[in-house]
């Protein structure tokens, strides 16, 4: 009967999209939002503040997926549907009781907690409208909501949920720029006599104000968008870019390769928004940017002022509802001197279209073609570290993230009993476990922050497991743990009741891990029973703890 319903479940590409909640949605984030090094991946949907909402799949199909503590998303759960889309809820508090028992089938088939489980068509084929999961605010969640993401199934390529639900969601109000930053192309523009970059409000829609500029000079918008049931402001979904009627820039912020991710800081201005917490959208392209979304004319977004005439410099602005807002300004070409480039250090110089090899005494660090969004010169300090077994590297003094994982390989200048306890540590204000891999003398990690500190340290130490279950365990109906490493991290932790494998699974969002006894195949017999935890860390070292319960 199962496999009848889901053929033809699937002999229709016809797909009728409902919200995923039953009242009225409203938004505490929009899909694409700039966020450092990522895209808003869905649509942030208001639970009220509280947790325990019941969240409804948004269309027919079946549960491909469950994930727990994979990335920031908390307990998700991924609805694959008949048209090639696959929805994905997250943040959740529980999942509904036919995919709870999913769970924790391959939670006891695996012995983990933790992970991303796969399911097939037929294991629980949903309706739209049913109830699937109860909202929460797990992961990285910083308030209770449900964040719900679309993907292309095939592709894995991040859709705007509002093409499929927009018809649910009241937006009658039209983004609106706050501002607009000027950028002249280092020794070949110059705007308002400045041969950097510069910030201008919009005071109005239409600026009275005439500038001046000769040369290559690109631009960037601060804007954001609004809906009146709200006080959240979101990200635009489309942006036009015209001078003098002419298109040379637009963006459409959907079918965004998950890959691509990290392309924000180079399409948004990460320096600044470092600085003042505020995204300028650039409206020229870097050359190592290749975000779909985007298009440009064949200067790739620059303005070329080469005449002493008024050039019309206009901004296009809509949100997903189809609202639209202009921006307008006039920009005077007046020639003027420019100033000449600045030489880098040719030593020192990464590129984008090209693989970079950074040396310095006892590192190698290897960059891949396509990591950057354009030239840029390192800042490269080695120093030492009295709490490390190697040198300490930096390669920039501020944040710069690259596109994807780079390799890094590290000498150590210590003597250490055994070398496959070293690992890579990338300092960031936070020290992170950054791989460890020892071969020939170097051990090799990855790096993605050019502006983090790398060394090396030794783990000879295993975690660190203590109970916390007051007045001891005698009797108690659950068994409260901590597992917590000093130095590598914990990697994994298996616990075991008269040899048998029982679930942990975390509290919240603190270190503590929870065995509800009555949930477990152990039998109550008001007796003795043996408990064993084993935790590993990412040095595998391991620690074995035992104690007697009464259960």
């Amino acid at each position: 009967m199962l496999t009848a319903i889901f053929s033809l479940l699937l002999a229709t590409s016809i797909v009728d999209y409902k919200p995923p909640v039953n009242y009225e949605i409203s938004l505490a984030g929009n899909f694409g939002e700039p966020r450092p090094n990522h895209f808003h991946g869905g649509i942030d949907v208001k639970t009220g503040g509280v947790e325990g909402k019941q969240i409804l799949s948004i269309a027919d199909g079946y549960v491909s997926m469950v994930t727990i503590g994979i990335g920031g998303f908390g307990n998700a759960v991924y609805v694959a549907h008949p048209d090639g889309k696959t929805s994905v809820y997250c943040h959740l508090k529980r999942f509904s009781p036919r995919i709870e028992a999913l769970v924790r089938r391959w939670q006891y088939r695996n012995q983990q907690a933790e992970g991303e489980m796969h399911f097939h068509p037929y294991d629980c084929l949903v309706s739209q409208g049913q109830m699937i999961a109860i909202s929460g605010n797990t992961g990285s969640s910083q308030a209770p909501h449900l964040h719900l993401e679309l993907h292309d199934t095939k592709t894995w390529n991040m859709l705007d949920p509002l093409d499929v639900l927009k018809e649910y969601v009241h937006d009658g109000m039209p983004p609106m720029a706050h501002g607009f930053m000027a950028y002249p192309k280092a020794g070949e523009g110059v705007f308002c006599g400045n041969f950097g970059k510069s910030a201008y409000g919009f005071s109005s829609k239409n600026l009275t104000r005439l500038f001046t500029a000769w040369g290559k000079v690109g631009f960037g918008i601060w804007a954001n968008d609004y809906m009146e049931i709200t006080y959240n402001h979101y990200g635009i979904r489309k942006t036009v870019l015209t001078v003098d009627g002419k298109e040379v820039y637009s963006s459409d912020v959907n079918n965004i390769p998950v890959q691509y991710n990290m392309m924000i800081n180079s399409w948004g201005d990460y320096e600044h928004f470092l600085r003042y917490r505020v995204w300028y959208m650039k409206s020229f392209v870097e050359p190592g940017n290749r975000l779909p979304c985007i298009k440009t004319d064949e200067n790739l977004g620059w303005v070329t002022f080469d005449q002493e005439r008024e050039y019309q410099v206009v901004y296009t602005l809509t949100d997903f509802a189809g609202n639209s807002s202009q921006y307008s300004f006039i920009v005077e070409g007046r020639k003027q001197a420019i100033k000449e480039k600045s030489v880098n250090d040719p030593n020192n110089v990464i590129r984008w279209n090209r693989t970079n090899t950074i040396s310095l005494p006892d590192m190698q660090m290897v960059i891949p073609q396509g990591y950057i969004g354009d030239e840029v010169e390192l800042k490269p300090v080695v120093s030492d570290r009295q709490d490390a077994q190697s040198r300490c590297y930096s390669f920039m003094n501020q944040s710069y993230p690259l596109f994807s994982w780079a390799e890094i390989n590290i000498r150590p200048t210590k003597r250490v009993k055994d070398t496959s306890k070293l690992y890579v540590v990338c300092d960031n204000g936070t020290q992170k476990y950054s791989g460890g891999e020892y071969k020939d003398g170097w051990v090799k990690g990855r790096v993605r922050e050019l502006g983090a500190k790398y060394y090396l340290k030794e783990d000879i130490e295993p975690p660190i497991i203590n109970p916390i279950s007051p007045g001891g365990w005698s009797a108690h109906k659950r068994i409260v743990i901590s597992i917590t490493d000093k130095g590598s991290g914990v990697k994994s932790y298996k616990a075991f009741i008269d040899g048998q494998f029982v679930l942990f699974e975390r509290v919240g969002k603190t270190q503590w891990l929870e065995c509800k006894l009555a949930e477990t195949p152990i039998k109550r017999t008001n007796g003795d029973h043996k408990l064993r935890v084993v935790a590993s860390d990412n040095r595998n070292n391991v620690r074995e703890y035992k104690t007697i319960i009464r259960y």
